[in-house]
């Protein structure tokens, strides 16, 4: 058990990585953040800041040196920082499993290797590759096997022409065919793990999504306790494949009243952020007792919860040509509604720039005042979720 004031280090400064620093710091701990972005919003909380590439040789030493422990908040943090630091002090989660996370086509080898339910798919690493692919996997979605978010690096395609047309696009780089399946709804489960493999899983999560982005989170999700419990198992069965410490997010589609893997996240995640402010201890606070060894912390809801997600397009509603800090005037007088903005010096469209959560007794009346606040700020409904 590694007790305060120890010292953690975190590779990666972004939101998730300010709200581990938050967690740290209310448990006692120092952090020190290795990023290379002088303005990433974890670095400039933390006790420490390495401006630096996560493969730097030297700013990895110095963290070796300093941190007792050492996570990351997401990941495509290179699996050989991890790997090297790992000889000095415990790396949670492991290398290997943020290695698979951060590569699709690792993943979804991982997920039928195990019997996991997931999309039929085929790996593409020529247009020989598309040309040779099942009819059935069209229509599909070409996806990019690393380095792909937030609805980046994937195109829908309808037939094998609009496949390759796409895979010209990448440059070569590896892909993945996934076929399209008749989507209900999406749902995820985070949960944290820690060295004993104790679980304790967040309630199961409902997600809508504009443009590939997380949009509205719906807490309790609108599904059977059958579906929701089958969510749990399953994602307590991956983490315990990937020999995972630390939290974890699954995301699942649900296809035609069955739940599909869609992906692993080896951190902390956007849909689990109502957790601030609806459990008893939040996705973060877990991430830090896992990876020092502290008991897990008990994880069920105590209000029900609708967190939206603040994309930087906001910044650009009076001028789409210069940004203008919204007026919060509004959300802050909603006294049951929790805003969080993450201290990001540049806001651009698309980019996640802040969250609220609406927290309350009765799920319905949650929704919609989640909803009428959303207005409020000025996100329409006038982009279907995708």
């Amino acid at each position: 058990m590694i007790l305060p004031p120890a010292t953690l280090g975190m590779l990666g400064g972004g939101q998730l990585g300010r709200f581990f620093v938050i967690a740290a710091h209310e448990l006692g701990y120092r952090v020190m953040v290795l990023d290379p972005d002088p303005q990433s919003p974890a670095g400039r909380i933390a006790d420490q800041h390495l401006i630096a590439e996560y493969d730097d040789s030297d700013a990895l030493n110095q963290i070796a040196e300093t941190c007792a422990a050492v996570t990351t908040e997401f990941e495509n943090v290179p699996s050989g920082s991890l790997g090297y630091l790992s000889k000095f002090m415990p790396v949670r989660p492991n290398a290997d499993a943020v290695a698979i996370s951060q590569n699709r086509s690792a993943e979804k080898d991982f997920l039928k290797q195990h019997g996991f339910p997931h999309a039929p798919y085929a790996d593409i690493d020529s247009e020989a590759d598309i040309a040779n692919a099942n009819a059935g996997l069209f229509p599909g979605i070409l996806k990019v096997a690393r380095f792909g978010y937030d609805g980046k690096g994937q195109v829908r395609v309808k037939s094998c022409e609009e496949a390759l047309l796409a895979y010209r696009q990448t440059k070569g780089e590896h892909c993945v065919l996934e076929q399209m399946l008749p989507l209900e709804y999406e749902v995820s489960v985070v949960l944290t793990r820690d060295a004993a493999g104790i679980v304790k899983c967040f309630p199961t999560v409902e997600n809508s999504h504009r443009h590939g982005i997380l949009d509205v989170s719906i807490v309790p999700a609108r599904t059977t306790g059958c579906l929701a419990g089958n969510a749990e198992e399953l994602a307590e069965g991956i983490a315990q494949k990937l020999a995972y410490v630390g939290t974890l997010a699954v995301e699942f589609f649900i296809v035609r009243g069955q739940l599909v893997v869609n992906e692993i996240a080896p951190r902390p995640h956007n849909s689990g952020h109502f957790s601030l402010d609806a459990c008893i201890t939040n996705q973060f606070e877990q991430q830090v007792r896992a990876l020092t060894g502290l008991p897990l912390g008990e994880a069920r809801a105590h209000s029900a919860a609708v967190m939206v997600n603040l994309l930087g397009d906001l910044w650009y509603q009076r001028d789409p040509h210069h940004s203008h800090e919204p007026d919060w005037t509004q959300l802050l007088a909603i006294p049951n509604l929790k805003l969080h903005l993450y201290g990001k010096h540049h806001a651009r469209p698309g980019r996640k720039m802040g969250h609220f959560t609406v927290i309350g007794n009765e799920a319905q009346q949650v929704q919609k005042s989640a909803l009428a606040a959303r207005r409020l700020i000025g996100i329409t409904d006038d982009n279907p979720s995708d």
